[in-house]
């Protein structure tokens, strides 16, 4: 169970569970959060409620949702109004609006493990950042299109933003790093109402009327992640906002898939993946998803780690995909 109210202090988390995958790794993550940060003050899962855009229900089962309560989180319905089953990565910009305005927040992927108390990360919630664990996949550079600068620069423009002070001089011209870009699985701010009302006239905006230069450019599943820097430059923040390697690293894990999990994640993360799904009333609710039950319960997930040299691995993370796919031991 988690810590009595009275004795927890910091931000409000937040993270999404609906129906499917998402609501297994929900469950994993407020078990790891629980187990390794005691003090957190309140874990809302939020989760999109049925309407016009979504076919079919989307939201979590009974098994989840009392395993998930029991543990200490709070479900937080919302309804899509603007994204729902066409984008479902809208849903971290929808559900910010049914937070409590006016407190501190943490955003989190389901996808994420929470390793330490996440006391040890220096928030400075008046400064909003997110994960700089990221590739360069957006935006995709054509032959004869324009450059890395025009299309950031096209987009700043359109919300009136200083693109010139976004920069990191230290990279070099045209190397996609040089930008500021973010991986959206956590970003924070003082207030989720103000940062999701500008996430989301920023992510419409950019959907529905997208400058010219972004004409060759695909924003599916990218939209999120090239509105998030125009929203944290826009308000403040910024790239080094908070020391490197505790968010993405020592106190927190964006794995994405578990299959990639057991493949390039440390030590350290498998034992608390491992830790947090062993109690027999979490078990019982995560074996009914096959890809968890097979990637952790039956040993799938270390057959995946043998194949892979944490010291040594591929630079790319599809290079990394391909590898467990060609072994037969791919699951999502």
């Amino acid at each position: 169970m988690a810590a009595d109210d009275a004795s927890r202090t910091g931000p409000n988390i937040l993270i999404v569970g609906q129906s499917g995958r998402l609501q297994y790794e929900a469950l994993i993550f407020a078990a790891s959060l629980f187990a390794n940060s005691p003090s957190t003050p309140r874990l809302y899962v939020a989760e999109p409620q049925p309407g016009p855009l979504w076919q079919g229900n989307p939201t979590m089962s009974g098994t989840v949702r009392t395993c998930l309560e029991a543990l200490g989180a709070e479900i937080l319905p919302f309804r899509n109004e603007h994204f729902g089953q066409s984008y479902p990565h809208g849903n971290k910009i929808e559900a910010l609006a049914a937070l409590p305005a006016d407190e501190p927040f943490v955003f989190f992927d389901s996808d994420t493990l929470i390793l330490d108390d996440l006391k040890r990360v220096p928030f400075d919630f008046d400064r909003p950042t997110a994960s700089r664990r990221v590739e360069g996949t957006w935006p995709k550079i054509e032959l004869y299109g324009p450059g890395y600068a025009a299309i950031w620069k096209s987009l700043y423009d359109r919300f009136g933003l200083d693109f010139d002070s976004s920069l990191d001089l230290s990279q070099p011209d045209e190397y996609w790093r040089r930008y500021l870009y973010f991986n959206a699985g956590v970003f924070h701010y003082r207030c989720p109402r103000v940062f999701g009302q500008r996430f989301l006239d920023y992510a419409l905006a950019i959907r529905d009327d997208p400058p010219a230069e972004l004409a060759c450019q695909s924003l599916d599943p990218w939209l999120d992640q090239v509105a998030l820097p125009l929203v944290i430059h826009s308000l403040g923040g910024g790239r080094d906002v908070l020391p490197e390697g505790l968010l993405d690293g020592e106190v927190s894990c964006h794995y994405r898939m578990l299959p990639l999990l057991y493949a390039r994640e440390s030590d350290r993360v498998v034992e608390v993946l491992e830790a947090v799904t062993a109690p027999q009333k979490i078990k019982k609710v995560l074996k009914t998803h096959d890809p968890i039950r097979r990637m952790i319960y039956q040993g799938r997930g270390h057959k995946v780690r043998a194949l892979f040299d944490r010291d040594n691995l591929p630079r790319r993370e599809q290079a990394i995909r391909n590898r467990i796919k060609r072994e037969g031991f791919w699951m999502r």
